[in-house]
């Protein structure tokens, strides 16, 4: 038997994910964990994250994926290609800026620029935004995965697959709506960073979630 585990929005809230990685690795003796995007701005240590995330796993028997999410996005798009700066100033970039002194370095970027959009398993597909079922699953487009939104309340076949996504933060609480589950509880809007465990035999929703509430803006 095997558990793979999505983590929600990060947003620079670095202490809250040391507590969640020390909780995962207390109960499980290994796994993959899926990390759903968003690790930059806003939040008070994005550098922390991000060193965490690029060192990767510190135990045997786990796996990592980072996805990119649309901080991440924005955050390349303006320190490497130059453009929407403002854009990103303005929606956290400033945060991030300050957590590495004022110079995101080069490696930092490349490796943001990197990340993959999408990851699928036997019975889930995780991504950071969302999908648009319309259209088939290998020609999904990097803005639907990065910025897309499910309505509140849909619920859709999604290709026989469970859909596992963050982007969209639910008032401190994990939802989960038939075939989708909405990771990204708000940690840095005074809510919590939420882990969805997934049994990687079983079909279907979390079989729990792990939360760690984020006091220090409360």
């Amino acid at each position: 038997m095997g558990f793979t585990l999505a983590i929600g929005d990060i947003h620079g809230c670095s202490e809250q994910l040391g507590q969640l990685l020390d909780s995962i690795e207390m109960w499980w003796p290994g796994g993959t964990i899926v990390f759903l995007g968003d690790y930059v701005d806003r939040g008070p240590d994005s550098r922390g994250v991000l060193l965490r995330l690029m060192a990767g796993p510190t135990k045997p028997g786990w796996k990592w994926i980072a996805l990119k999410g649309n901080h991440e996005e924005m955050m390349v798009s303006a320190l490497k290609i130059g453009e929407h700066v403002s854009r990103w100033l303005e929606n956290g970039g400033e945060e991030t800026s300050q957590s590495y002194g004022g110079h995101v370095p080069d490696v930092v970027l490349d490796w943001a620029d990197n990340l993959p959009t999408i990851h699928v398993d036997e019975h889930r597909i995780f991504v950071h935004a969302g999908v648009d079922d319309a259209i088939p699953l290998d020609a999904q487009s990097e803005r639907t995965l990065l910025w897309s939104r499910p309505p509140v309340g849909s619920d859709n076949d999604y290709w026989g697959k469970h859909l596992c996504h963050g982007h969209t933060p639910r008032s401190g609480n994990p939802t989960t709506t038939g075939n989708r589950t909405n990771v990204d509880s708000g940690c840095v809007f005074g809510g919590s960073l939420t882990a969805a465990v997934f049994d990687d035999d079983l079909a279907g929703p979390p079989i729990r979630f792990i939360n760690i509430a984020n006091r220090s803006v409360l």
